[in-house]
């Protein structure tokens, strides 16, 4: 995809400090503790603008009720809000100021907390607690700066067990787990682009070696735009790979709802149709959808859509209106809602179609939509799926969506605005003195190029591995390793290639701690088995087995090299008319009976030493 002015994009990364919390001395740890829980309802309060974000108006219309669970020692009355917040962790501050010094930002000399309302149940107050620290930074990837616009500390949300019922359960466990959030400015412009741009500023975060590690950590958000056009924000992005097509698809999505706004403005459109009762129409339809709803005492409603034809799912499969509506209608709670752009089809044939078109004095261009559920059911999802319907008339609405595992996203709700952010009273402003900046100054981190020249120079390894190493956090634990030089190529390889494929197959990597790490190190510097055997050691240990249990398992505890001969011998004893035959072009092939045999429990390099040996002997 060419850059230019097709799109623009700016992302926000949110990055888990390891610290203790922001506003208490508990600990910023995840916990399976099961606790008594306290009940709460939110609801919307006015900003220090005075108005309501639209956002918290629509969530609060759900009227869900909110369970939470406060585990000990990663939780208090700080985090229920119950207990005004103490002062801020002067370590997670620190290090918001060390990074904002890493990426040139100008520092704000005194720092005040605000309120960001938000009533989706992920914080017991309502309200989620945040600073900015600094603005006007830059990085630079390939030879272009990218703006960053501002670095603030803030608290994480509580942690979502469940939702059924009407009600929701979090954990205070993340609740208050201190963050720091780095915003770019819209300079962006490919899909590759907004993964270099996040895993520099990740690089640079991991730089500071004071920040979490592992899944949930550290997560993206995605703004994009077309040029002159609404904002949306894809919120929550976990896996680096995924943000291009993230973009991209969002991309796509903007420029189908941009020619659905031109279809509509050529025709005599409206979504003001009533919605009307057609469960008549459907006594005789074999849809399992239908059948099972109506045996339900549920009803099928349906409502018009004048001059909507061709978009629900029209242009080849290119104009997707009517996935845009059912993602709105499954937020009232249905499973999904019918088009006439897709039927007939699920088990509804043309003659139903025909009479609800009939029913409804439907004309050529018209279109249907129709839901069977409940009566208020429907009536809510219907009316969530013509308010989409409304807005393609605008184009491109403002909202925020739900990153899939596909690489698409789905509707979450309306973006939030300027009118949720009020002071933060309980939380005295912050002066940031010279001296402390002079500290911080003082005492900056390596910077990841830096890192990569460090690791060139000392152990040896090309451009390419001190790169990856370093982007991939990992040089810390490869020079504990590498302080005994013989281990440098296999930690080496281990990162680059073991772990690599490891995760390719699906290994959750983050599994197998840093102590992990090093106690196989260990073991294999003391000979309790074999290099060849650190693959299987590994998908083991991410498994939870312990070393000691995976050593046992695969069985491949070390011999000793006088076992090793006589394994070796038999096997050529076994196949000495072959050896007789083919001399010594017979070691390759029988490399394979005998790394079967020893593999894990004896350096390949030797098993081939010590079965060229065994060779010459029996050709003597």
């Amino acid at each position: 995809m060419s850059s230019g002015d097709r799109f623009i994009c700016g992302i926000e990364i949110h990055q888990q400090l390891n610290t203790k919390k922001l506003f208490c001395s508990c600990e910023s740890e995840l916990s399976e503790e099961s606790t008594d829980t306290y009940f709460r309802r939110l609801r919307p309060t006015a900003g220090e603008s005075g108005l309501t974000d639209h956002a918290a108006l629509i969530e609060s219309k759900k009227q869900r009720g909110f369970r939470y669970q406060s585990p000990a020692r990663v939780s208090c009355l700080v985090e229920l809000d119950e207990e005004p917040p103490g002062n801020v962790n002067p370590d997670a501050l620190d290090i918001a100021l060390t990074f904002a010094a890493m990426v040139n930002a100008k520092i704000i000399d005194e720092i005040h907390f605000m309120r960001k309302i938000i009533v989706d149940g992920s914080g017991p107050g309502g309200y989620q607690r945040t600073a900015m620290v600094a603005v006007d930074g830059y990085i630079e990837i390939s030879g272009k700066r990218i703006t960053i616009q501002s670095v603030c500390l803030e608290e994480d949300s509580a942690r979502k067990i469940e939702e059924k019922d009407g009600e929701v359960t979090y954990r205070l466990d993340r609740l208050s787990i201190p963050l720091i959030e780095i915003a770019t400015g819209p300079d962006i412009r490919t899909p590759e682009e907004a993964m270099e741009v996040a895993l520099r500023i990740g690089t640079m975060l991991r730089a500071t070696k004071k920040v979490k590690r592992g899944i949930g950590t550290i997560r993206e958000d995605i703004n994009i735009s077309l040029p002159g056009g609404p904002r949306t924000e894809i919120k929550g992005a976990q896996e680096l790979r995924l943000l291009p097509m993230y973009v991209e698809n969002e991309v796509q999505r903007h420029i189908m709802l941009t020619e659905i706004k031109k279809i509509l403005s050529s025709r005599n459109v409206s979504a003001d149709g009533k919605l009307e009762d057609v469960t008549a129409v459907f006594k005789d339809c074999q849809s399992k959808v239908i059948r099972g709803a109506l045996s339900e005492n549920g009803k099928v409603m349906a409502v018009r859509l004048q001059g909507f034809a061709g978009v629900l799912n029209g242009g080849d499969g290119k104009l997707r209106l009517g996935a845009e509506m059912a993602q709105r209608a499954r937020t009232k709670g249905v499973k999904g809602i019918f088009h006439s752009d897709e039927l007939p089809a699920y088990g509804i044939e043309q003659d139903i179609v025909n009479k609800i078109r009939e029913h409804l004095k439907m004309k050529e261009q018209d279109a249907f939509v129709l839901c069977a559920e409940k009566e208020n059911v429907c009536i809510t999802a219907l009316e969530a799926a013509v308010e989409r319907a409304k807005e393609a008339l605008t184009g491109v609405p403002e909202e925020t969506r739900d990153p899939q595992p596909d690489g698409t996203s789905r509707y979450m709700r309306p973006l939030p605005g300027a009118a949720r952010m009020y002071p933060e009273t309980d939380v005295p402003p912050i002066m940031i003195t010279s001296d402390r900046l002079e500290r911080i100054y003082s005492n900056l981190p390596e910077l990841p190029e830096e890192t990569e020249k460090r690791l060139i120079s000392k152990y040896g390894l090309n451009d390419q591995q001190a790169r990856q190493i370093v982007r991939e956090g990992n040089e810390d634990l490869f020079e504990k390793i590498a302080k005994d030089r013989s281990m440098v190529s296999i930690a080496a390889t281990t990162f680059l290639g073991t772990f690599t494929e490891m995760e390719r197959e699906g290994t959750n990597i983050g599994a197998i701690s840093e102590g992990s790490v090093l106690e196989v190190f260990d073991s294999l510097k003391g000979s309790k088995f074999a290099k060849e055997a650190l693959p299987s050691l590994f998908r083991e240990i991410a498994k939870g087995v312990s070393l000691n249990d995976a050593v046992k398992k695969l069985g491949i505890g070390a011999v000793d090299e006088s076992e090793a001969i006589r394994i070796i011998a038999g096997i050529v004893k076994e196949r000495e008319k072959f050896v007789r035959e083919k001399g010594t072009a017979s070691a390759g092939p029988l490399m394979g009976p005998v790394m079967e045999a020893l593999r894990g429990k004896l350096d390949g390099k030797r098993m081939n030493e010590l079965l060229a040996a065994e060779i010459k002997r029996i050709l003597d």
